[in-house]
């Protein structure tokens, strides 16, 4: 099994319980297509920093992550598009409704995956951040501009999200270099990450690895 479908079985297997059966659908659906690029990153941290780790007590971690962002991308498309503005039946209301839940339901049960690991004041800055950015983005009189840097501010904080989880599962913390890395890695997609199937560059592990071993060297000198 690939990472791809490693991150998103491990999303989906963490939503399994919860109902009604038309939110499970619809956060299913969303799921499917999404793209799963911060929990690979943090697959793929976790064994560029440590080739022997066992994903299995890792991909929790990466479920985590990726129901955070899958969550707030939710909320941040809601807050644009104003869904319920526009519906033009009590169905299409019903529908805004629903995927309002389903948002808070992608945020909660991330937290949940999270709070016992060393990611979970880095989940929880997420959270802030994103609260912060979107408040200032709503402000009257904002140029465009800015507004889309405080969008894809969330793609940013989603792939560190991803590497300090991925490190903190083999017992570290993610070197500055390397959060530097994750956000030279978002500054790559313009606002979204990529389809399934091409998640990450080849050689983001062997980046990853170097940059820790050039940690590691500088903190023995």
């Amino acid at each position: 099994m690939d990472d791809t479908a490693r991150a998103r079985n491990a999303a989906l297997e963490a939503l399994a319980d919860v109902e009604p059966d038309r939110l499970r659908e619809t956060i299913g659906d969303r799921l499917a297509d999404a793209a799963v690029t911060p929990g690979v990153l943090s697959l793929v941290t976790a064994r560029a920093l440590d080739p022997d780790v066992h994903l299995g007590e890792v991909v929790d971690r990466a479920a985590g992550v990726q129901l955070i962002y899958e969550g707030l991308r939710l909320t941040r498309r809601l807050s644009h598009e104003e869904p319920w503005e526009s519906a033009a039946t009590p169905e299409s209301d019903i529908d805004a409704d629903m995927d309002v839940l389903a948002a808070d339901v992608l945020v909660s049960r991330g937290f949940s995956l999270l709070s016992h690991t060393g990611a979970a004041a880095a989940a929880v800055e997420v959270v802030r951040a994103f609260g912060r950015d979107q408040t200032r983005r709503d402000r009257v009189g904002i140029d465009p501009d800015d507004a889309t840097a405080l969008d894809r501010n969330l793609e940013v904080d989603a792939l560190e999200l991803a590497v300090v989880a991925g490190t903190t599962a083999v017992g570290g913390d993610p070197p500055t270099e390397l959060l530097e890395y994750a956000r030279e890695l978002a500054a790559d997609y313009d606002g979204e990450f990529p389809p399934p199937g091409r998640a990450l560059p080849e050689t983001t592990a062997d980046r990853i690895a170097d940059i820790s071993e050039r940690a590691v060297s500088a903190t023995e000198r």
